[in-house]
């Protein structure tokens, strides 16, 4: 049984102040002109690079893992320029959740929508497979004023609060949110012909699991997409956001994967994976590197991250 939520005004004592405070600044610099608002991201992301320690290691190594014919300057660009991507996602999410819908229109484009509609006018349930990039929750708002219906996965943080937080803020783009466990609840949705807006890219330990090659080397990856499917009788169709230089923000919606699901889970996952590489190579600092990817292998494999401190 789910649990019972609890409004954000509940959340009113001392301990969650700081996060209200942020959340108020956030809302302030939202109401400013959009070129400035991302400007103010690029410098807490400038801010998050200096002070970022051990995540700053992280991304390192992960961007020199799957670049290997880039330079060790080139690295050191890659992860500079992804903290600034990191920081316009921390004022992205305050437009995904206060920004009007003409605000969102002016500012973004969206290519291939027909594949979706198409989709969802022929009765399917459709899983929109997405991914984790830094425009994740800008780009949930676009999608949703072109597609009824819409259902998004969400992961659920230890705070509750945060979870909340989470949640609400992709309500404002989607009919309802999915905790990423609860594979029944998509499956429901999926056969009542809903879409299921699904990133199933970060790194997975748990039942269902494979080891898969992401750019060439060895990550946990959950064959979860497959399944959903054969059980959902749905098609997939991959959808991926891109910041312009110019601030301004296109996503794109892709044709229908064919012949997906097929018999084999694995396949199925590296066809997944290829057509998110392809994307990241387009925009790699946009690409959320900043978690341990790589992380969770099984025994025989090494650790990429057993040395972090000295790449501190």
């Amino acid at each position: 049984m789910a649990a019972t939520r609890k409004p954000l005004f509940r959340y009113w004592t001392p301990q969650y102040w700081p996060i209200w405070l942020a959340m108020g600044l956030l809302r302030l610099i939202c109401l400013l002109p959009h070129r400035a608002v991302l400007a103010i991201g690029r410098a807490f992301g400038r801010l998050a690079f200096r002070f970022g320690g051990t995540r700053r290691a992280i991304v390192r190594r992960n961007v020199e893992l799957c670049f290997p014919d880039r330079t060790s300057a080139e690295h050191d660009d890659l992860t500079y320029e992804h903290f600034k991507a990191l920081g316009m996602s921390i004022v992205e999410m305050g437009l995904g959740r206060w920004a009007s819908d003409a605000h969102i229109q002016s500012i973004t484009k969206i290519v291939g929508i027909e594949h979706l509609q198409n989709a969802v006018r022929n009765g399917h349930g459709v899983i929109l497979l997405s991914a984790h990039f830094t425009t994740l929750e800008i780009s949930g708002r676009l999608i949703a004023q072109h597609t009824p219906g819409l259902d998004a996965v969400y992961r659920k943080n230890r705070s509750d609060f945060i979870t909340e937080l989470q949640r609400s803020g992709r309500e404002r783009s989607t009919d309802s949110t999915i905790e990423k466990r609860d594979i029944k609840k998509m499956i429901r949705s999926l056969r009542n012909g809903r879409v299921v807006w699904y990133a199933p890219d970060q790194s997975y330990n748990r039942k269902g699991s494979i080891v898969v090659d992401f750019f060439g080397v060895p990550t946990m990856h959950t064959t979860a997409t497959s399944s959903l499917a054969r059980l959902g009788k749905a098609v997939t169709i991959p959808f991926f956001p891109y910041r312009k230089a110019d601030g301004s923000y296109v996503m794109t919606v892709l044709p229908p994967l064919k012949n997906f699901p097929s018999d084999d889970p694995l396949d199925d996952t590296r066809r997944y994976i290829k057509v998110l590489e392809d994307h990241i190579r387009t925009c790699p600092e946009q690409y959320l590197w900043v978690h341990r990817k790589f992380k969770s292998l099984p025994e025989g494999y090494a650790d990429p991250y057993s040395d972090l401190d000295a790449a501190k």
